[in-house]
């Protein structure tokens, strides 16, 4: 399930759940609750079918391999070791999928078809990131951010005040962004085991200097949204303090461009770039509570 990971679920679902105080007249918990709990499914649904599909492409990344396996790796390895477990680690996706499913089923019932289509197209990546979309450079780089920064950020706005926001749309391109350039990175460390595997994502196609000026147009396209929702009034002024945990991720482009991106120098900027994500969506979603 890659537990580790899953905390980016909470955090987008926090910064819907911010921007929905600023509209509703009350917030019904319940239903943040079930939106929580389907968000945390529909994550742990595409870490397992991701990893079902990765052995059995036969993805060689462990410790008798010549790709070393690190904790920022998108394949955890543990069907390495327990090959006997992959149909229940494939029927543990399945299932997580319906039961998000099911949540999404009942706010349609509930609320009507206003969330539909972002059920939809959540429901499409899971199904076909592992299978296909890592096939498409592009597509690869967008699709995680798309789901835990639209989907889930204006989700979580629709489903707890009805309608939709133009700050929830906007706010949800910072995760959108950060969650992107997250995957960026932790695609380097597994390059050459992916390629074996015929992965296609954009570091493989595109080359990995390329792959990281990217980083860094995404990091100024990231603060460019975060001044403009300031100067515009869609956030708060109290905003400016997201700037401050993304000028460390300006650090991290800095230090991957100068130093290179083996693995020894690479890891650091890794966990940095985790605590980036992490931190200015966090901080965004309080900006706008207080501010």
């Amino acid at each position: 399930m890659r537990v580790p990971f899953l905390v980016l679920a909470p955090v987008s679902v926090f910064l819907g759940y911010a921007t929905s105080l600023v509209s509703a007249l009350r917030i019904q918990y319940l239903d943040l609750f079930l939106v929580l709990l389907g968000a945390l499914l529909a994550h742990v649904s595409v870490n397992l079918f991701n990893e079902y599909h990765d052995f059995r492409r036969g993805l060689d990344v462990d410790a008798n391999s010549k790709t070393k396996r690190t904790q920022f790796s998108v394949n955890s390895g543990a069907l390495l070791e327990n090959p006997d477990a992959a149909e229940a680690v494939h029927y543990g996706a399945i299932a997580s999928l319906f039961v998000t499913t099911l949540i999404g089923t009942y706010f349609i019932v509930s609320q009507g078809l206003l969330i539909a289509p972002l059920g939809v197209i959540g429901v499409l990546i899971i199904l076909s990131y592992a299978p296909r979309l890592i096939q498409h450079p592009v597509l690869c780089l967008v699709a995680p951010g798309v789901g835990f920064g639209p989907l889930i950020v204006i989700g979580t706005h629709v489903v707890l005040t009805g309608e939709y926001s133009v700050q929830a749309a906007i706010a949800s391109l910072i995760p959108f962004f950060l969650v992107n350039n997250l995957l960026l990175l932790n695609q380097y460390p597994d390059i050459a085991a992916d390629r074996r595997i015929g992965r296609q994502h954009f570091p493989i196609v595109y080359g990995e200097r390329k792959g990281i000026m990217l980083y860094g147009n995404t990091i100024m396209a990231t603060c460019g949204i975060i001044v403009l929702g300031i100067v515009s009034g869609i956030f708060p002024e109290l905003s400016i303090v997201c700037l401050f945990p993304v000028g460390f991720a300006v650090m991290i482009f800095f230090g991957i461009a100068r130093h290179g991106i083996s693995l020894f120098r690479l890891l650091p900027y890794l966990g940095m770039n985790v605590g980036v994500t992490l931190v200015t969506t966090v901080f965004l979603g309080m900006s706008i509570i207080y501010g």
